[in-house]
């Protein structure tokens, strides 16, 4: 998963033991059923026939957490009015154990259970749950299956085939990586259901499905199929709009993954959120699947900066094909969504495909090298605010509890940058020949989608198939609680830390530091306690200084993203207007719009380089 942070708009929104067995007919599955026709209060009508139970009892559970989102979510308390019935259609006894899961005790009775479930995109907050983890109910409109917030399952059943019905109005379509087995009509032909044959639990929770009408683009891309299902509310966008850069981008990573190639399918859905916050998805990212992604976006912001970040973070769920879900330990692979035992690995599964989906880009020539020095260079200074000494192990094992939860989102940071040196040092160990890529290949031939390793033996393994220092590099930086000397690493690929003017925002510095802030009355302030870049010191802005209007737009706290996103779009040379109010007076400043930079340290090439530095960076640049 990588989860986009606007933390300047984020900021002002802000302020037990399992032993029953129980068995069923192997020739018949769990029939699940939803009903996207009938929606009541916001609710979709879910039910659940596990067919015939030989023991007395048994739990029903919906997960508390879902693989890829490293947080718990309990989506159980979206749920309400939960029964169960016997055969003649009596209500059975139910206990509510917990906020996930429901204990029957007369489970040789129980023909099926029915319950309502609720979306989590009307809740305020979300209820702590990502976006693209979450789901939205919007009759006759849109629904966002994210299927762990609707499907649930008996205790030691999640290997039992499951037959998913879900009906639907004739005129919303599903777009999912998965295939349609059979569809029927109802008599008055005004409804639909779409059947799905799948193999267990893991594989209902492995494919969200968006339902709404229809705007799709496919296309090809060696041999893969791939679907890009687009729900914009306003029809700001369509499929067609994005469907070129997804092509391109898409077909560079699969130049630069070269024989691997582990799905002939992937399907992008993309969600754009309305009115962020507001009844509607309110953080955006995406979250990864085997064979598709779902992302979460604003639909405010405009078509090349949209287009720029669907780069960024679709590219990054991508490559999750090669880790974690093409190489995985026994934790991810038989994961238990109400009691998660989480591996130590999250350096790779998300720290390894967050640096090769900035590495491609550089590699297929979408970006420059500079470009990709920048990006770099910005991960170091994030990776800052978190405990650098930090050992990436414990923090990955225990990343459900408080103490590390909080730096999590450093696995996007000094995660990559851990990709970074150890593709440095294999390059260097190797003369230019062996790569981390290289190295993820074998893995993949070692291991794969369907055998998982052993957490405790995948250093060793790595060793063995590289270099003995590689330990050392392990123990140190990702074990370890030493903080990678980068300088080392960029010194013998002919690079440094030079004095200059970084490119920055015009209201970010970057994801973490925006010059501007909010009072408690929602009026946008510019900050005294961060040194202004170029674009605002040419306007003549000073620290306290309040923003009314730019161009003749108001903004305040409720139209943040407007003002942010826009401005992602200026053109340098183009005239701007804004109004301010400084020491209680209204005040019109004009200028002309300046790229924005600020003094500070630049990841650069080394000007006298010598030919080794060179040619280890062209190695690790473009191998």
């Amino acid at each position: 998963m990588k989860k986009l942070i606007y933390a300047l708009a984020m900021s002002f929104a802000i302020f037990g033991c399992k032993t029953t067995q129980s068995t069923i007919a192997e020739e018949q599955p769990i029939v699940t059923k939803l009903d996207l026709v009938n929606v009541q209060d916001d609710r979709v009508m879910v039910s659940i026939d596990p067919a015939e139970f030989t023991t007395e009892t048994t739990t029903f559970y919906i997960p508390k957490t879902v693989p890829g989102t490293y947080s718990t979510s309990n989506y159980g308390k979206y749920s309400e009015d939960l029964k169960a019935f016997d055969y003649k259609g009596n209500e059975l006894e139910i206990v509510q154990l917990d906020e996930n899961s429901w204990s029957i005790p007369d489970a040789k009775n129980l023909d099926k259970i029915t319950y309502w479930v609720n979306d989590t995109f009307d809740v305020q907050g979300e209820g702590g749950i990502y976006s693209m983890a979450g789901t939205n109910i919007l009759e006759d409109q849109n629904f966002l299956l994210n299927l762990h917030g609707f499907v649930g399952y008996f205790e030691n059943m999640q290997e039992k085939k499951y037959r998913v019905e879900i009906k639907r109005p004739s005129d919303l379509v599903g777009g999912s990586a998965l295939e349609i087995s059979e569809t029927t009509s109802a008599e008055d032909a005004t409804a639909k259901t779409d059947i799905y044959n799948l193999n267990r639990y893991f594989e209902v929770t492995d494919n969200p499905i968006m339902y709404a009408e229809p705007d799709t683009v496919s296309f090809d891309v060696q041999g893969m199929k791939v679907l890009l299902d687009v729900y914009s509310p306003n029809d700001k966008f369509s499929a067609e709009t994005f469907a070129p850069a997804m092509r391109r981008m898409i077909t560079a990573q699969k130049n630069f993954l070269g024989d691997i190639n582990s799905t002939d399918k992937y399907a992008i859905l993309l969600y754009l959120s309305a009115t962020p916050g507001e009844d509607d998805a309110g953080n955006f990212g995406a979250l990864e699947h085997h064979t598709s992604t779902v992302v979460v976006m604003p639909e405010v912001m405009e078509e090349e900066a949209l287009n720029e970040s669907l780069t960024d973070i679709v590219s990054h769920e991508f490559f999750h094909i090669i880790t974690p879900l093409g190489v995985h330990s026994q934790e991810i692979h038989y994961f238990d969504y109400n009691d998660p035992q989480m591996s130590k690995h999250l350096w790779m599964y998300e720290g390894i495909t967050e640096y090769f989906a900035n590495l491609f880009q550089v590699n297929q020539d979408l970006i420059d090298n500079q470009d990709f020095y920048d990006r770099i260079n910005e991960k170091i200074e994030a990776a800052k605010r978190y405990n650098d000494t930090m050992s990436f192990t414990v923090m990955s094992e225990n990343i459900l509890e408080e103490e590390y939860q909080k730096n999590y989102a450093n696995v996007y940071q000094k995660g990559a940058l851990i990709g970074m040196a150890l593709d440095i040092r294999l390059r260097e160990l190797s003369g230019g020949s062996m790569g981390v890529l290289d190295l993820m290949k074998e893995l993949t031939e070692k291991y794969g989608k369907d055998r998982p390793f052993n957490d405790d033996e995948l250093f060793a393994d790595i060793v063995e198939l590289t270099y003995p220092e590689i330990q050392n590099f392990f123990d140190n930086y990702v074990i370890g609680t030493t903080p990678i000397p980068y300088s080392e690493f960029f010194e013998k690929v002919g690079l440094e830390m030079r004095e200059d003017q970084i490119p920055v925002g015009y209201f970010l510095k970057n994801q973490t530091t925006p010059y501007i802030t909010v009072n408690p009355q929602g009026n946008i302030l510019v900050r005294n306690d961060v040194e202004m870049n170029s674009f605002l010191q040419d306007l003549g802005l000073q620290g306290g200084d309040m923003i009314q209007s730019i161009d003749g737009t108001k903004y305040t706290r409720e139209n943040i993203y407007d003002l942010i996103t826009t401005s992602q779009n200026w053109k340098e040379g183009d005239p701007i207007t804004m109004t301010i109010v400084r020491d209680g007076e209204e005040m019109l400043v004009e200028s002309t719009i300046v790229a924005p930079t600020a003094p500070g340290m630049r990841l650069v090439e080394i000007q006298n380089a010598d030919s080794d530095q060179i040619e280890l960076r062209y190695a690790w640049l473009k191998s």
